[in-house]
């Protein structure tokens, strides 16, 4: 399937889940190096009202953000980029790289979408490279509602209850999933050691480096620059 092409289902579903993108040694590397940064008990970052309230249990890293300029071998990957600007048209650009861990037992992440939904054309893309498994044992499996990108707000309810029409993603050692910021999609309960993913977020031309400043969540309005509820839902 060409670039073309996959850009098409992208914007008709608001995501792509291509299998066996990266090679297996390579995403070993990663796995290595991000664990190596965060071991098995990682301290959490963000305050207790932001968990409680978003149902949210995951520790970011920034690692280029660090010097950690190893993972620009991913985010330059050529054929990464070429999908990419297919997908976000000309003048897209790189917004940064962060990874996610999260800790056996916990809730993984209630349903969100990454940035406000208002305007259509200003969002931010993921790009989610999976270093391991998601395997059963493991937990963490992806859901989203295909589609929802087009259809405005997240629907106020209960931060992990089913939706109508959603489907569960199980990401596979190198797999990449290529999500839109505005689709509605949360990550289950880590039921195995660990659970990571390495997000490589990007944007189209014309939107603002804060993008993902404040995340739309089914009880609030969240944002990180000022760790703070910014409307109750």
């Amino acid at each position: 399937m060409n670039n073309h092409i996959l850009a098409i289902k992208f914007w008709e579903e608001g995501y792509l889940h291509l299998e066996n993108f990266f090679p297996p040694e390579m995403m070993d590397q990663f796995n290595e190096l991000i664990l190596g940064h965060y071991g098995l008990n990682p301290n959490w970052e963000h305050n207790d009202e932001f968990i409680e309230k978003s149902a949210t249990e995951v520790i970011p890293w920034f690692p280029m953000r660090e010097g950690v300029m190893i993972f620009e071998k991913i985010e330059k990957n050529a054929e990464f980029a070429r999908l990419s600007a297919h997908i976000l048209g000309e003048g897209w650009s790189n917004l940064y790289c962060m990874a996610m861990f999260s800790k056996k037992g916990t809730k993984g992440q209630a349903w969100h979408q990454d940035c406000p939904p208002e305007n259509p054309h200003q969002f931010n893309l993921n790009r989610l490279v999976y270093t391991h498994d998601i395997s059963p044992d493991i937990g963490g499996k992806v859901i989203l509602v295909p589609g929802s990108h087009k259809k405005g707000e997240l629907p106020k309810g209960e931060p992990h209850a089913d939706m109508e029409g959603q489907v569960v993603l199980s990401p596979k050692k190198g797999d990449v999933v290529f999500l839109h910021g505005h689709v509605w999609h949360r990550v289950l309960p880590i039921t195995g050691k660990y659970r990571i993913s390495t997000n490589f977020r990007a944007m189209p031309k014309d939107t603002p480096e804060e993008i993902t400043d404040i995340a739309v969540y089914r009880n609030m309005r969240y944002r990180f620059s000022t760790s703070e509820v910014i409307e109750e839902r």
